[in-house]
């Protein structure tokens, strides 16, 4: 079908979803298609941080622990977030950086392994090459701090089959960040279970844009990003998922006072809180859960099938357009065209992709680019109309044109990308 723009605003008009942008502060003349790495600022996010610094803080100070139920804020924003993820109450809980999450719940995978399985040698964490750097980077030091822990990667295409007994640990990111490639959760989870390990989903390019079912999958362990598609805002605490039946087996290694059974009783010797709120560490972090807990209720409140239908359609209806009016400008489609197997973004390939994406920029066109040659554009579905694709595209076709994009300015490289 050859779309026009007309086409586009008649889908707009029909979409069940649309009244759901009226809930973020969108710039003017500004389209954002960089969701899936920081995503819009909610309107009620200003009321409710101004409450809690000016009254909460500012007023009742110390007090606003119990008269403003700030104690409560992980387990009640894990609660939100469960449903969306396919997680019952109770199984989630919001906390710390999606890095530090990581590293607690593949710790604590780890050591429950040695415990269950003594003398076994399961000392393989398995991942793939090309998995989003932090998850690589956090297991590469959690097994130079064990010793005795190697971490493997394998490409995607060879995981199953390296999934032999020797294996402790499946860690993978169910979107791949660069290709937005979708993992199979159930399949790879169960074959893990098959040889005795244990499987730990990073869903932060997944929660909020596509359908999750953990539970169903019948995943171990998750974690997952605040800031992205439930827009929690810049540096938004993380959570994390722990399976009802690992919860009071999995001992966190970093067992801070808020895990703690009686944290208020203030002894030496640490014993851990039951269920999920083990899993907590230091102090919550007040005005980022706070943030984050607006930013999900907005997608609580969503009609979630036709959410996550509008969110396929999106990529598909940008991808046909990149077809059909860029053939000639030498870009690859590097993500799946499958929306099934794709997350809610489109990769495109250019090796001038920097600039390309720079001058899209100064447009008002915010994707962004993962070196060495990758264009992303995100589609958050909350926000991002029909007509933003047309839009976007054309914006592209006309770059690409004129040559703007070969412009000196749009060459130099920023400290972030």
């Amino acid at each position: 079908m050859a779309w026009t723009r007309d086409a586009m605003l008649a889908l707009d008009a029909r979409d069940p979803v649309a009244a759901a942008r009226d809930a973020f502060d969108l710039p003017p003349g500004v389209i954002y298609l960089d969701g899936n790495s920081l995503g819009a600022l909610p309107r009620a996010t200003r009321a409710r941080l101004a409450q809690v610094v000016d009254r909460e803080w500012g007023v009742d100070l110390i007090r606003s622990w119990n008269s403003a139920d700030w104690i409560t804020l992980p387990t009640r924003v894990g609660d939100l977030i469960a449903p969306l993820i396919g997680a019952d109450a109770g199984e989630v809980i919001a906390a710390d950086s999606t890095s530090a999450n990581l590293f607690k719940l593949a710790a604590g995978a780890v050591t429950l392994q040695r415990r269950r399985n003594p003398g076994q040698g399961r000392r393989v964490i398995l991942s793939e090459p090309g998995n989003f750097p932090t998850d690589l980077y956090v297991m590469q030091g959690l097994a130079d701090l064990l010793g005795d822990v190697e971490l493997r990667t394998v490409p995607a295409a060879g995981l199953a089959a390296a999934l032999t007994p020797d294996v402790a640990l499946l860690l993978l990111t169910h979107v791949h960040y660069k290709t937005g490639r979708v993992h199979d959760m159930a399949a790879l989870t169960a074959k893990a279970h098959a040889v005795g390990a244990l499987a730990l989903w990073d869903l932060s390019h997944s929660a909020g844009a596509l359908a999750v079912d953990l539970n169903g999958c019948g995943a171990d362990l998750a974690v997952g990003c605040g800031y992205k598609y439930l827009n929690g805002g810049p540096g938004a605490p993380a959570f994390l998922f722990v399976a009802r039946r690992h919860q009071d087996a999995l001992r966190p290694p970093l067992s801070g006072w808020m895990g703690h059974a009686a944290p208020f009783a203030f002894g030496d010797d640490y014993h851990p809180a039951p269920g999920i709120l083990r899993h907590l560490c230091g102090t919550p972090p007040v005005i980022g859960l706070s943030a984050l807990e607006e930013g999900v209720k907005i997608m609580a409140a969503a009609d979630r099938d036709a959410l996550f239908a509008k969110s396929r359609r999106l990529g598909d209806l940008f991808l046909e357009l990149v077809d059909q009016r860029l053939g000639a400008h030498g870009f690859q489609v590097l993500c799946p065209r499958d929306s099934a197997q794709r997350g809610s973004q489109v990769s495109l390939g250019h090796d001038q992709g920097y600039a390309i994406v720079q001058a899209l920029i100064e447009r008002g066109v915010i994707g962004d680019f993962r070196a060495p040659e990758v264009l992303r554009f995100g589609f958050a579905p909350l926000y991002i109309r029909y007509v933003d694709v047309w839009d976007a595209v054309d914006h592209l076709v006309d770059i690409m044109e004129t040559g703007l994009w070969r412009e000196a300015r749009f060459h130099e490289r920023a400290a972030v990308t």
